[in-house]
């Protein structure tokens, strides 16, 4: 199927969210259940049926041809690889193929005559070369290589006051393995399709720690910063940069009340430390909507947005997919 962007006409909106209201609260017999379970993984009725909703809308007819254009191409670790597909052996007139790298499924979309996959790649990535599997609906498998380049990135350290943030006691653990385990379901949620053209800042304010530190707690050396902070006062209003369905809200040890919208083909935003939540699971934003507050919930040494932005399931760099390097300057 041919991948497109749309904007959401308002009518389609208000059926999706009624219709997954209504799923998710008032069905009788099993879709009374709280959750579908489908391929093991358990999905929130209002998610499974605004995400089928909208891929089922129509597309608006003033698209731009290529939707992904916004999408910046930077092929090293913490960045996204854009990978041209043999236009012979996978022909836009087919179906797209089914590409993954490392297990991993990942996004493909048409651009003009072919077949281009989005490649988030991870932190950890060794330069080199790297090899995707495509597998198509006639079941031929080929293989594409392209190749990483090395980047580097600088140190952070900061001190964090309450130590179980930084060396969690076994009680936490239990807890922090228990969301790991549910982030990882999170992360793997995606629309068949994109469902934006377009990325603005989610908020007004200065960037604190841009992505990729390599970052140290207490003297003691931690995962790679996976998003972009941006400092801002409590209660700051945070917005959806793009039209999104919200996958997942809730409360998590390390990142406080956090958000987490879908864009379509498993391209997701995260937002950590909130003080407030203004939207659930299933609901569908819009570009400029707000999501909720900033805060300083989770491990934070302050109040601030963490903003991440994800594809197939690993953090790539934010500025890859906004217009500018700088959020807009707060007001004064």
């Amino acid at each position: 199927m041919q991948v497109k962007a749309f904007k959401l006409n308002l009518s389609y909106l208000r059926l999706a969210q009624a219709l997954a209201e209504t799923l998710s609260n008032h069905a009788k017999g099993v879709l009374a259940m709280k959750t579908l379970n489908i391929s093991g993984r358990h999905v929130p009725w209002s998610l499974w049926v605004a995400i089928c909703i909208i891929t089922l809308l129509p597309i608006h007819a003033s698209q731009a041809a290529e939707p992904s254009a916004f999408i910046e191409s930077s092929s090293v670790p913490g960045g996204i690889a854009r990978v041209a597909l043999d236009a012979q052996k996978f022909p836009v007139s087919a179906a797209a193929p089914y590409v993954t790298w490392n297990g991993r499924a990942i996004a493909t979309m048409r651009q003009a005559d072919t077949y281009v996959a989005l490649v988030g790649i991870p932190l950890s990535t060794a330069a080199g070369k790297h090899t995707l599997s495509l597998s198509t609906t006639n079941e031929a498998a080929e293989t594409v290589d392209f190749t990483v380049d090395s980047k580097r990135y600088e140190e952070q350290r900061l001190v964090i006051k309450n130590k179980r943030k930084v060396n969690p006691a076994p009680i936490d653990m239990e807890r922090i393995n228990r969301e790991n385990k549910r982030l990882k379901e999170v992360k793997s949620y995606r629309a068949d399709r994109l469902l934006t053209d377009q990325f603005d800042w989610p908020l007004k304010g200065i960037v604190s720690s841009p992505f990729g530190l390599k970052r140290f707690y207490n003297d003691q050396p931690r995962r790679p910063h996976g998003g972009i902070d941006i400092a801002a006062p409590e209660g700051t209003p945070i917005m959806a940069p793009a039209d999104g369905v919200v996958v997942d809200t809730g409360e998590y040890f390390f990142n406080g009340n956090s958000v987490f919208i879908e864009h379509g083909l498993g391209l997701q935003t995260f937002y950590a430390h909130m003080s407030r939540i203004d939207v659930k699971a299933g609901d569908r934003v819009t570009r400029g909507q707000i999501i909720g507050a900033v805060g300083q919930t989770g491990r934070v040494t302050g109040p601030h947005l963490h903003w991440s932005v994800g594809l197939n399931a690993t953090w790539v760099n934010p500025l890859l997919v906004l217009p500018t390097d700088m959020p807009p300057p707060a007001d004064p």
